[in-house]
């Protein structure tokens, strides 16, 4: 929700001056018809025009009647202007905006409901197209009540707010088979499964920005990363970089690289050997899509005047090799979300998808310190949900086409966390281990009525002695508990679950939704903070120093 200060404020959203001048009313890209605003608040409406220009606005519900503005708002001196729509607008779809200055702009089939931003890296990116089942989501997909958002591809060293940089907003369409293959597919079936299950048959806005391979600290403001001194690295790497970047150069070695290879590859070809991959021509880190608040300041900053309910969020598998910095990261980049919006976004994570080989053995795994992070979020901020997908997964490929359990276990988690309803928001969590005799004895919270199996015998729990060496365990449910052990271990210590890679587990809530991986120690992790060197003998010390 916005509070009043925050409306006044929302001038400074919507940008600098423009050096030309303006002879028509503008609205930002984010309006357009097809657009859903969020229900109870008070919506504002911003663009540009003529400094000076009187604009007003008149708005017509689905029954004819229209409301219009008492008086008009004046734009500033730098052309900006803006203004709030009735807080109390019926949720529902067959609203008409006109705003009025020396033009008229009329957007049509305006709706009124719940608008959810869709964000992360390639697996929120894979639209429906690439997904399971592609033709039959489309066919089914014919909705007015969920309309779709898409924001482009692009970078930028600073926040924009101009909108002649705004070109990839791409507007907003209905949802139906013609629209929604090239739309998340992730996205796609957490707004249909909430647009069904919120009472009042509400409508639901999607705004998707994503963008494959990308890091979390892309997606986190500049100065969210330099208030925290374990991750200003990030801006003062970027800042080196920028020093040594010289694009002469880097343009003048790609070149003699380049030829290097075209006569290398001659020769080879010639003595029907295999050819080498070309250069590839070095990027400016200022514009990579993987440098330090770059996506932020281009797919994120844009949105921030337009009040939406929440975020979902599926990405990691940029950062699993710090994972233990992914701790810190996440909560960092949420809470600078919601410090950006002026609102406690409710904010549902996809947990990482199983990926790599099958290890029959225990492992320690990057991706399971990952994963780790990803629920450690839920317990450092409220209002963090997460969506638990161990049973989506593929050894060879890191982008797992079954997106439809993805996106409806966000949304469960969603109206739980954030709308009330009265469903589990998450499968068997852990809560605590007695050691009885030779046994490990497991409690859970959110287990839905019930611990289950799926398949004749629980898989996927290891267990350690005090030597601290895991070994492959049996487990039983046992009433509410999962009793564990392992003949190779007359003493547990410690029990883990799912920590692996690719984790091949079974444990379910009878609410439908799967345990999350768990460790009950606090062993040293593998992307965690490496120990110190031992310090070098006073003798040996003293003697270097002569």
């Amino acid at each position: 929700m916005r509070s009043p200060k925050t409306l006044l404020l929302l001038a400074a959203v919507v940008g600098p001056a423009a050096s030309a001048a303006r002879a028509d009313v503008t609205l930002h890209p984010l309006f357009t018809s097809n657009m859903v605003l969020q229900q109870g608040v008070a919506a504002p409406v911003y663009g540009k025009a003529d400094p000076g220009e009187a604009v007003s606005f008149t708005l017509t519900g689905p029954d004819g009647t229209a409301s219009a503005s008492k008086q008009p708002v004046v734009a500033k001196a730098d052309g900006s202007w803006s203004f709030a729509l009735p807080a109390d607008l019926k949720a529902g779809t067959g609203y008409a905006l006109t705003v009025k200055g020396k033009n008229a702009v009329e957007l049509k089939n305006v709706a009124v409901g719940e608008v959810w931003v869709c964000s992360g890296q390639s697996n929120m990116e894979m639209a429906v197209n690439g997904s399971e089942t592609p033709d039959k989501v489309k066919a089914a997909s014919k909705n007015p009540k969920i309309r779709l958002f898409t924001v482009a591809k692009k970078t930028s060293p600073t926040p924009l707010d101009d909108y002649k940089d705004l070109s990839h907003l791409k507007g907003w369409v209905e949802c139906g088979p013609e629209t929604v293959g090239s739309f998340s597919a992730v996205g796609y079936h957490f707004g249909a499964y909430l647009q069904k299950h919120l009472p009042g048959d509400v409508p639901v806005g999607l705004i998707h920005t994503s963008w494959g391979g990308t890091p979390a600290e892309a997606w986190t403001s500049k100065e969210a990363l330099d208030a925290v001194p374990s991750l200003k690295h990030y801006n003062e790497n970027l800042a080196k970089k920028l020093q040594d970047h010289d694009p002469a150069k880097a343009d003048a070695a790609f070149k003699a690289a380049t030829e290097k290879w075209k006569e290398t590859s001659a020769k080879l070809k010639a003595d029907g050997k295999p050819v080498p991959r070309a250069p590839q021509k070095p990027g400016d880190p200022n514009l990579s899509q993987n440098s330090p608040a770059r996506l932020y300041n281009a797919m994120l900053h844009p949105l921030l005047g337009y009040p939406v309910k929440g975020a979902t969020w599926y990405q990691g598998e940029s950062n699993a090799g710090r994972a233990f910095e992914y701790r810190t990261l996440l909560p960092t980049m949420i809470q600078d979300w919601r410090n950006k919006w002026h609102a406690e976004l409710p904010f549902m994570v996809v947990q990482l998808a199983p990926y790599l080989a099958i290890s029959k053995e225990p492992q320690d795994s990057s991706w399971a310190e990952l994963r780790e992070a990803q629920y450690l979020a839920t317990k450092a901020l409220p209002k963090v949900g997460l969506s638990v997908i161990t049973d989506v997964g593929d050894e060879k490929d890191i982008h797992p086409k079954p997106k439809q359990p993805v996106g409806e276990r966000l949304a469960v988690a969603a109206l739980a966390i954030e709308y009330g309803q009265k469903v589990e928001p998450i499968g068997p969590v852990y809560k605590a281990m007695a050691v009885e005799g030779d046994k490990a004895v497991l409690t859970f919270d959110h287990t839905g009525g019930g611990l289950a199996a799926k398949g004749d015998k629980l898989t996927g729990f290891v267990v350690a002695g005090e030597d601290k060496k895991f070994h492959n365990a049996d487990a039983e449910i046992k009433g509410d508990t999962v009793v564990v052990s392992s003949k190779d271990v007359p003493k547990p210590v410690a029990v883990r679950f799912g920590w692996a890679n690719y984790p091949v587990v079974n444990l379910w809530g009878k609410s439908g939704l799967p345990a999350v991986p768990f460790r009950t120690d606090d062993f040293p992790m593998v992307t965690g903070p490496k120990a110190a060197p031992p310090a070098a003998p006073k003798a040996k010390a003293a003697a270097s120093a002569k």
